[in-house]
């Protein structure tokens, strides 16, 4: 299973935002061109992203597979 695949709604998670860990949930998978949490997204099925809820504040991100870490994941 590849790094993108393996990332499903409501999935805990941490992305890095100014310096600090954040940790959030996986609200979305991205896989189309879109407009979202106040940007443009160029997603698409070869090259999804995940919109993805903070924990702390409740504001929505979108982010790359690449960017986020599932919890408990030693990486």
């Amino acid at each position: 299973m590849s790094k993108k695949d393996d990332l499903s709604k409501g999935d805990k998670v941490t992305w890095k935002s100014h310096g600090q860990n954040v940790p959030g949930t996986v609200k979305k998978k991205i896989t189309d061109r879109t407009e979202t949490a106040g940007r443009t997204v160029d997603a698409s099925k070869d090259e999804p992203q995940f919109e993805v809820e903070s924990d702390k504040t409740g504001r929505n991100a979108v982010h790359k597979p690449g960017a986020l870490r599932k919890k408990g994941r030693s990486s």
